[in-house]
């Protein structure tokens, strides 16, 4: 069993697109692959970042069936940090329902991919960050960095955070999201993060609406994050 986790140094980076173009490579690689979202806000049903996974890997929930309630352990309406959204509705994230549903998906897949919510240091509760819980279960990382003017400090704080509790990191992917950015900004993003840091940068995603542009860019990323996983775990 392998398990990463992609976190963002924001919400809506980009983390739902990295997670399910990664979970279709390692699959089109012949790995049993899997995703998971421990906690999503702002669904009223099923998760809704599931779903866009298993579009990106061209599969459906039909295919996940039995596994289903435990690939979205918790789902909650109010599109905010789980803390306030659970609360909202007076229910409480526990930690061990998440881990176990972490574990039961580990032991049937080969490749567990998790995909964060929000930055690494969202509160689950009064106590726990989901940086907490991925420390626990000894997952590498992947950082999602937004790249826009500000990304410098938020990246640098998300890789800082990780550090701290020593935890892998696989390397960063760059997500240009947004439209019309400063080409200028962007790359020295890039160039001073990767000096600073001193992690992998794995590549960078452009901005665009072409799903088969991003399939093609992204298979360079998703190789060096399985060779660095691989590497990490000898």
């Amino acid at each position: 069993m392998k398990g990463i986790f992609v976190t963002g140094t924001d919400t809506g980076v980009g983390k739902t697109i990295v997670t399910g173009l990664l979970a279709d490579l390692l699959s089109n690689q012949g790995y049993n692959c899997i995703t998971q979202k421990w906690v999503e806000t702002g669904s009223k049903s099923f998760s809704k970042d599931i779903k866009s996974h298993f579009k990106l890997m061209k599969k459906n929930e039909k295919c996940f069936l039995p596994h289903l309630s435990f690939i979205a352990p918790y789902v909650f309406k109010f599109s905010s940090s789980p803390h306030l959204a659970a609360g909202l509705e007076n229910k409480i994230i526990r930690i061990d329902k998440i881990e176990k549903s972490y574990k039961y998906l580990a032991g049937k897949f080969e490749f567990v991919i998790v995909e964060g919510a929000g930055g690494v240091l969202v509160p689950i509760n009064k106590k726990t960050f989901l940086i907490d819980i991925v420390k626990k279960l000894r997952l590498g990382v992947v950082v999602v960095a937004g790249n826009k003017l500000g990304a410098i400090n938020h990246t640098l704080l998300t890789i800082e955070a990780l550090k701290l509790r020593k935890i892998k990191i696989l390397g960063i992917v760059f997500n240009n999201f947004l439209k019309g950015e400063d080409d200028l900004i962007l790359k020295d993003n890039i160039k001073i993060i990767k000096e600073l840091s001193k992690e992998n940068v794995l590549g960078v995603l452009p901005f665009t609406k072409d799903i088969e542009v991003l399939y093609n860019r992204f298979k360079p990323i998703g190789k060096k994050i399985l060779k660095f996983y691989l590497y990490k775990n000898e």
